[in-house]
């Protein structure tokens, strides 16, 4: 009786091609989405800080006489461009997981399609995120950012 260990296999599970492709494309696709709704944050962005800008500098001509009010809107005008890196800390994380989507959609690839000759492997892009998150914070009001 032969008692020395046999190599164990990894489980698998047999799925058709189609299949995995139609997994691979709604990937590609969310990514696709992902992306887009980074580009309108950068736009509404961009539009806010610009508006801010302009509200700042009319504030300016009127903070002449230094009243206590126009001291206190600038202060809160201040105080919403801070709150801006939301923008930064949402762009972190559409970019992360585009990029988790990005590898499991090769990943389908490469496992279940025969690579072609001159292909070079995907698992050497190495496109999957070293962590699990670029942004710890779940809240504006958690822990501080200095960006301004």
């Amino acid at each position: 009786m032969d008692l020395s260990p046999q190599p164990q296999t990894p489980p698998s599970v047999a799925l058709p091609v189609s299949m995995l492709a139609d997994v691979q494309d709604a990937l590609l696709m969310a990514m696709t989405d992902l992306q887009r709704l980074g580009g309108l944050l950068d736009h509404a962005t961009t539009n806010l800080l610009e508006r801010f800008g302009a509200a700042e500098s009319a504030l300016g001509h009127l903070a002449m006489d230094e009243n206590d009010d126009v001291s206190q809107i600038r202060l809160k005008l201040h105080q919403a461009v801070t709150e801006l890196q939301f923008h930064d800390m949402a762009t972190q994380l559409l970019g992360h997981t585009s990029k988790v989507l990005q590898g499991c959609a090769w990943r389908l690839a490469e496992e279940s399609m025969e690579p072609e000759e001159d292909e070079v492997p995907l698992a050497s892009l190495n496109p999957m995120p070293d962590r699990p998150s670029p942004v710890a914070q779940n809240e504006m009001d958690a822990g501080s950012i200095d960006l301004f």
